[in-house]
């Protein structure tokens, strides 16, 4: 059955907080970064939108999209192949210079023809350094519910560690948000705050109109940023409300967030916590199913279809095609598509990228604070 919700279109910003991972993002982006065995960032956010009926997206990448673009291909597992909508990926114009730097006032910019050419009178933006199912028709009701002219959602946590002791102002700015009666009156900026804050999701509900009014006026100005200079310098004049989400979230702002949140998935009420409701698609590889070979030990493991298991592997993830030979022993593993570990290896707290080997008879051990990464290809 086609569900269709034309009052709003989605667009998503795909390299969104890539400078936290730069060896994991060296040839692709966070939103095709590699989670849960057989997903892709992206898969969770784009799937919650066709969920709720949003049927007409467009991906606004920055570098690094061959990945992205292989991935999604014509959007056909999303149900998103349509003759007017769909999902679209605007690239940046071979001549110009786009960088992360220059925000997202800068990208909306580039395709302001286009959204003048929608007919959807919402558009519900965000990023895609997490993974989580949200129904984003619950999210654009109390929008419209509420009056407001812009809705932005975050859950209540603590803040990532990681974001607390980056001194590296070129990374990706965060945001906090004070609210009172369900309204936003103040927004931090990369705040240093302990405890738990109300940490903004970078997803926002706003008209397609007004967005179209905000990005032209920022962007003669010469401003970057969507909540920082737009937002930020009009939250006493804009109606902004936050929207409270409280579902499951697993957001990547590290090597380490990316291995701990992989591994919180092993336990069964995380797992279900993130799955639970509505389904989330990806791209269909049609492999075989998972071969486990007599002889072979596998505990606490979460393997997707196409892997070859004849030797040990205990509290680990495997993505599609992992081969684990007889004799090796893989513990607190994430292993991702293609890896292959010979015979006689012994790795431990390792996240191996695509198409890595592990040679035979080789003994690789990380810690459960700094877990060892090997790019992709590479034969170790």
């Amino acid at each position: 059955m086609v569900v269709s919700n034309k009052s709003a279109m989605g667009i998503i910003f795909p390299n969104s907080f890539d400078a936290l991972i730069p060896d994991m993002v060296n040839v692709r982006l966070m939103a095709s970064l590699p989670f849960a065995s057989r997903y892709r960032l992206i898969d969770f956010i784009l799937s919650s939108m066709s969920n709720c009926g949003i049927n007409n997206v467009a991906l606004l990448p920055s570098r690094n999209y061959h990945s992205l673009m292989d991935h999604i291909g014509s959007g056909r597992e999303w149900d998103l192949v349509r003759k007017n909508g769909g999902v679209n990926i605007f690239p940046p114009f071979a001549d110009r210079s786009a960088k992360l730097s220059t925000g997202r006032v800068g990208a909306l910019a580039g395709i302001l023809r286009y959204l003048k050419e929608q007919k959807e009178k919402y558009i519900v933006m965000s990023d895609s350094n997490f993974a989580a199912n949200i129904d984003f028709s619950a999210m654009i009701d109390a929008h419209i519910a509420s009056g407001a002219d812009v809705t932005i959602a975050y859950n209540e946590q603590k803040l990532p560690e990681d974001f607390l002791d980056s001194n590296d102002v070129n990374k990706d700015l965060y945001y906090t948000l004070g609210i009172q009666d369900g309204r936003v009156t103040k927004i931090h900026v990369n705040s240093t705050e302990t405890g738990v804050q109300n940490f903004s999701m970078n997803i926002f509900v706003i008209s397609r109109e007004l967005l179209i009014d905000l990005v032209n006026t920022a962007f003669v100005r010469g401003q970057e940023h969507f909540t920082r200079d737009i937002l930020l310098s009009q939250v006493n004049k804009l109606n902004i409300q936050g929207y409270k989400y409280t579902g499951y979230v697993a957001r990547i702002c590290s090597i380490k967030s990316y291995f701990d949140e992989n591994m919180k998935l092993l336990d069964d009420y995380n797992l279900d916590a993130l799955f639970e409701g509505s389904s989330i698609y990806t791209k269909i590889r049609d492999d075989n199913p998972t071969r486990y070979i007599s002889g072979c030990v596998a505990k606490n493991v979460m393997v997707a279809d196409g892997c070859v298991i004849e030797g040990e592997v205990e509290n680990s993830i495997l993505f599609r095609g992992v081969k684990i030979a007889k004799g090796a022993k893989v513990k607190n593993c994430i292993l991702m598509q293609d890896t292959v570990v010979e015979a006689g290896a012994n790795i431990e707290y390792l996240i191996s990228d695509k198409k890595v080997t592990v040679s035979a008879g080789k003994e690789m051990k990380g810690t459960d604070v700094y877990p060892v990464y090997i790019a992709k290809k590479h034969r170790v």
